[in-house]
C-alpha cells in the first residue's frame, strides 16, 4: 500500500526491492515539483529570485524536456518529441527555460505531465524487456551507454536539485515552505 503524505506525494517504500525503491523516489521527486508549482498563476510561474533566471514555469518545461531526453530519446532511441524536435538548440540552448514565459500554466503542466506519463510507460517497457541493467539505445558521443539504473538515479538527482530551486522560488512568491 502506498502511503501519501500531507502534500499528496507518494512516500517511497521503506523496504522494497531496488526497482520499487528507485521508482518510488523518482515519483516522490516528481510529486514534489508538482506540489511546488501547484496553484501558481502565470505571473508566479515567471518569477525568478536573486540573480537567477530560473522560474517555476521554466522548471516544468525543462523537466518535461529532461524526461523525454532520458526515457524516449536516450533509453529507447526514439526521435525527439514535439516541441523539442523543432528547436535549434545550437542557437538557443536555454530555449526550454526561456520560452516557458510565453506558455500558460495549463500548457506547462500538460507538457510536463504528458512527458512523465510517457516516461513511466517507457520505463515499464524497459523493465520488462531488460531490467535495470538495460543500456540506453542512444549512446553518448564516446560510445558509452548508461544503464536504466543509472538513468533513474540521474533523474532522481535532477529532480531533487531543481526541487531545491523550486523551494526558494515558491517561498519568495507566497511563503510556502516544506520539504
Amino acid at each position: 500500500m502506498t502511503m501519501i503524505d500531507e502534500q499528496g506525494r507518494p512516500e517511497p517504500p521503506l523496504a522494497a526491492d531496488e526497482t520499487a525503491t528507485l521508482l518510488g523516489f523518482l515519483d516522490y521527486q516528481r510529486s514534489t515539483l508538482a506540489w511546488k508549482c501547484g496553484g501558481v498563476d502565470a505571473a508566479g510561474l515567471r518569477v525568478s529570485v536573486a540573480a537567477s533566471s530560473m522560474t517555476l514555469g521554466g522548471m516544468l518545461k525543462h523537466m518535461a524536456l529532461v524526461e523525454d531526453i532520458w526515457f524516449s530519446y536516450r533509453l529507447h532511441g526514439q526521435k525527439r518529441q514535439h516541441p523539442w524536435d523543432t528547436v535549434d538548440w545550437a542557437t538557443d540552448p536555454d530555449w526550454d527555460w526561456r520560452s516557458a514565459a510565453a506558455d500558460s500554466p495549463e500548457q506547462l503542466f500538460t507538457l510536463w505531465q504528458d512527458a512523465v506519463d510517457r516516461s513511466r510507460s517507457l520505463v515499464a517497457k524497459a523493465l520488462t524487456s531488460g531490467g535495470l541493467e538495460q543500456l540506453a539505445q542512444h549512446a553518448w558521443p564516446d560510445g558509452q551507454s548508461p544503464s536504466l539504473r543509472w538513468i533513474l538515479c540521474h533523474m532522481i538527482e535532477e529532480y531533487a536539485r531543481h526541487n531545491g530551486h523550486a523551494d526558494l522560488i515558491r517561498e519568495s512568491l507566497d511563503g510556502l515552505t516544506g520539504e
